[in-house]
């Protein structure tokens, strides 16, 4: 009697340099393959094994695989205002402060058109699950949320929206202006409206929603509180700004008689349902505190390089005590470009200029955008590794051409290293999503039409 053969699966991707898997044992394979089927990888080899029938195969050649990069802070709406010269030299107070005006003509078409092009972007530099916080509601702006989830339904791009809010507009002392606040029961009603919607907590979900007031500066104590409440009803994560600035220390000692960090826990915020955006200024304690909590960490070395206040963010310390650190590329207003290879990158410089040379490798950097990353959306296992079972993300990166000659004794400090580096090859649940360098999904040089006009409309006189 015969035995049928298997099944092939739906998708290979074979010939690897090497494929890290950045599983538990952190696997390094030469001449590495990848198998998925139906969303999820089903078998991962080294070039002594063979890989199954496959419908289809990618090759690897000379590429470095990994898992896909996971964006953990990011405001795509700002897109749209992209290098805004009054405020390209300001501090964070002063840069919000020239652009709400801005962002309080956000619509549904400019939601939609700045997430498409966002997520592209992400995709095109090795990003397959990207978080939104997206914060600023304006009076009849539509649904914005909605309008970006479409895109990325469109694109077929693993995200993770956060219905943001503010509440404290500039005359309760907070800073954004009235035309982008509102208040706390619309946007609690709001809240669980959209997750009722859009939220899908099963294995492989490709949307899921988390709640994120914005900062202290800018919501209310209550609603922080009544949020955290909301959050824990309806079994779904918790973001926002934290510790971002100097500004916020002087702010929060003013208007609650105490430092951020404490301020975040005295409203039910200390939890391991929570990841916080840049987190540069806490003290030692505030770090202990943090790794017991399990609270955690979205670095953002661009942005807070090009906007911050001096202040590097202590990764080294903050994983030393057990804190959730991955990493985001953060808004595209102060960042200004949407590459997690770019984060990756600064991380690694910046954490070698705080810690010196020994402090960080490249692999600490990559671990971060993938590890660290899904751990702190809830998902570390599922995504940000490679292994049997875990989501069929995953990015080949060449390693070839003149940046890389001589680059021969470890792919992965030179992909970091060297470069700078795009994807090859991005792989969002099985499916190709950027194929040989360039974006599977049709209609670009449409949708950056529209964006550009969108985003002059914008820019232009108030």
């Amino acid at each position: 009697m015969s035995t049928a053969e298997p099944a092939p699966v739906d998708l290979v991707v074979s010939g690897a340099e090497l494929v890290v898997t950045m599983d538990e044992d952190r696997r390094e394979l030469q001449g590495g393959w990848v198998a998925c089927r139906d969303g999820f990888v089903t078998a991962v080899g080294g070039a002594t094994e063979e890989p199954p029938a496959a419908a289809r195969v990618l090759s690897a050649s000379n590429c470095l695989v990994t898992p896909g990069l996971v964006n953990t802070h990011h405001h795509i709406y700002q897109n749209l205002t992209r290098a805004h010269r009054p405020a390209a030299s300001s501090s964070l107070f002063d840069w919000l402060t020239a652009l709400y005006p801005r962002w309080a003509l956000l619509d549904e078409e400019a939601s939609y058109l700045s997430a498409w092009v966002g997520l592209a972007e992400l995709a095109l530099g090795g990003c397959t699950t990207s978080t939104d916080h997206l914060y600023v509601h304006p009076a009849g702006g539509g649904d914005l949320l909605s309008a970006e989830i479409t895109a990325a339904r469109e694109l077929g791009f693993r995200f993770h929206p956060t219905r943001g809010s503010m509440s404290l507009s500039q005359k309760d002392g907070g800073l954004p202006p009235d035309s982008v606040c509102q208040d706390d029961d619309t946007i609690l009603a709001a809240s669980e409206e959209a997750v009722a919607r859009h939220h899908d907590p099963s294995a492989g979900a490709m949307v899921r929603v988390a709640l994120a007031p914005c900062s202290p500066f800018s919501v209310t104590a209550e609603l922080m509180r009544r949020t955290a409440e909301l959050a824990e009803r309806l079994d779904v994560r918790l973001h926002t700004h934290l510790a971002e600035d100097p500004d916020e220390d002087a702010y929060c000692l003013g208007a609650y008689g105490c430092r951020p960090i404490e301020h975040f826990e005295d409203v039910g915020w200390g939890t391991d349902r929570a990841w916080v955006a840049h987190c540069i200024y806490p003290s030692s304690a505030e770090v202990a505190r943090m790794g017991a909590w399990g609270t955690g960490v979205a670095h953002c070395p661009g942005s807070n390089m090009l906007i911050g206040g001096g202040g590097i963010a202590p990764v080294s310390d903050f994983r030393a005590a057990g804190v959730p650190v991955g990493l985001g590329c953060d808004g595209s207003a102060s960042n200004d470009a949407a590459s997690l290879w770019l984060e990756a990158r600064g991380a690694l410089l910046l954490a070698r200029q705080r810690g010196g040379p020994t402090a960080f490798s490249a692999r600490d950097a990559l671990e971060l955008g993938t590890r660290g990353s899904a751990a702190c959306l809830g998902r570390l296992g599922e995504l940000g590794v490679l292994a049997p079972g875990s989501a069929a993300d995953l990015v080949a990166w060449k390693l070839d051409g003149v940046q890389f000659a001589g680059a021969v004794t470890d792919p992965v400090e030179a992909w970091l290293r060297c470069g700078p580096v795009a994807a090859h090859h991005t792989v969002v649940a099985g499916r190709p999503l950027v194929e040989g360098g360039e974006l599977a999904a049709p209609g670009v040089e449409d949708v950056l039409r529209r964006h550009r006009a969108v985003a002059a409309r914008m820019q232009g006189d108030l």
